[in-house]
């Protein structure tokens, strides 16, 4: 009886874990997809060449793409995600269907992005044989959120290379 106490004490605690995690599943798909959207608008800048390969950097490094933790706005005029002119843009909201199921009715909920930060960080990559700077870049997408069910701030990173060429 001890042992079988034991054994579903243990899966018991399991089973609360697996509830965790799907109750903040939804806030972790979101982060994904605000990542995914900031390294898909620097690299759709740079392919259709909206923005030349020196912009394709910081601003403390002479490029268009804010220091630092920012929060989510919409693109600005110029439609990339992360530049100055985001903020005049607003804060971005994710738009879920209301009770009917269907979009674009007044029922619709609109959740805001508030609790959600982004950092963009592009920085050069070296060779290391010869210390000379490359025709890459790194790129580093990182989100912070929270979530309702934890007190700590969880994060979603991207790390990728983006060349000047196309």
């Amino acid at each position: 009886m001890a042992v079988l106490t034991v054994g579903l004490v243990s899966l018991l605690g399991v089973f609360g874990l697996a509830m965790a995690s799907t109750q903040t599943s939804q806030q972790d798909m979101i982060a994904k997809q605000l990542a995914n959207e900031a390294l898909e608008s620097i690299v759709t800048a740079r392919n259709t060449s909206q923005i030349t390969w020196a912009q394709v950097q910081n601003v403390t490094n002479g490029g268009i793409f804010l220091n630092g933790t920012n929060p989510i706005y919409l693109p600005g005029a110029d439609g990339i995600v992360g530049t100055a002119d985001d903020a005049v843009a607003g804060e971005q909201t994710l738009r879920e269907p209301g009770p009917d199921g269907i979009y674009g009715n007044a029922d619709d909920v609109l959740i805001p992005l508030t609790g959600y930060q982004r950092t963009i960080l592009i920085s050069p990559v070296y060779d290391a044989n010869s210390n000379v700077v490359t025709t890459l870049r790194g790129v580093n997408i990182t989100v912070q959120y929270a979530t309702p069910q934890t007190n700590l701030p969880k994060t979603y990173v991207v790390s990728s290379f983006i060349s000047q060429y196309r």
